[in-house]
Parts: C-alpha cells; structure tokens; sequence
C-alpha cells in the first residue's frame, strides 16, 4: 500500500533516463525489432510511454481527485503510438518522454495528495473501481514492466548468438 506518493516519484523520475540510457546509439535494427508476431519493437514501447504520459495517469488522478460525480475514465488506447509515432525518431521520442514525464511529476507533486487522498476512488472501463494508491503504483510498475519488455526485446535479438550459453541466460529462454 502506498503511505506517500514521494516514495513513488523518485523511482517514475528514473524511468526516462533509463529508458535513454538502455536505447541511445543502437542501431536502428536493435531499436524497432520485436519479438515477432505482433509484439512491441522498443521503438513501439516508448511511444506507448509516451501515450500514457499524454492520456493515462495524471488525467485519471484528476479524474479521481475532481469533484465529478462521474469518476468514470475514458479507455486507453494501447495501441496509439504505432500512429502517433509514425515518421519520428527514436531521439525525438526519448525527448518527448522526457519533458511529458517531468511536466507529469510536476503536475503530480501539485497535487498535494496526502493520505486520505489515496483512497478515493476512480471506475477503470474494464477494471472497475481503483483507488489512487493503485493507479499511482501501477504507473511505476508499468514503467518497470516495459523496461523489462525493452531489455528482453533487445536481449532476443542476440539469441542465437550466445551459443551454448542460451541455457543461462533466463531473458532468453
């Protein structure tokens, strides 16, 4: 249970720059390989980051902190980026994660949310009632999940490579 939302903020802070640091540089065949089928390139996830960051998080908090009678959040899109991140650039992306994340912590920290605060109540369209505290801490562990995606997606493409080692190495298995 999350006591205070500044236990969160310095982990969402981290994720741009890890995100730079894991993509920057590679060659473009790295950067918007998948794992096939229709999989996400990490091209692709950090334009989901991205969406998240314009649609997700900071809108449904102030959903659930407003005074609507209707706490009801619009559906994400979770497939928005593969056409809002047509014709951009990897470096354009990282940029734009970066200011949208650091705007999203400032607006976050505006808030002032305290305790009480935690447990109010927004109804997700597919998941029903959540509070605060969940939807706060889904945002980081999403953040985690996808730099785990992005990690294994690059880690793959080196799959054959390994050799014999494959047998130790549990991101590609």
């Amino acid at each position: 249970m999350l006591r205070d939302v500044n236990d969160l903020t310095d982990l969402l802070s981290r994720t741009p720059t890890v995100v730079r640091g894991l993509l920057s540089g590679l060659p473009e065949e790295l950067v918007r390989s998948n794992e096939g089928g229709d999989t996400w390139s990490p091209f692709d996830v950090v334009g989901h980051l991205i969406h998240g960051e314009k649609t997700d998080w900071i809108p449904r908090a102030k959903i659930i902190l407003g005074d609507a009678d209707d706490r009801t959040f619009e559906p994400f899109d979770r497939f928005a980026q593969f056409e809002e991140s047509e014709g951009k650039s990897l470096t354009k992306l990282l940029d734009e994660f970066e200011a949208l994340r650091k705007e999203n912590l400032r607006e976050l920290a505006s808030m002032n949310i305290a305790g009480e605060d935690l447990e109010r109540t927004g109804i997700h369209p597919e998941l029903g009632e959540v509070t605060l505290s969940q939807l706060l801490v889904t945002w980081a562990a999403h953040d985690l999940d996808h730099i785990v995606q992005i990690s294994r997606t690059i880690a793959k493409q080196f799959g054959d490579g390994v050799g014999p080692w494959k047998a130790y190495i549990r991101v590609l298995n």
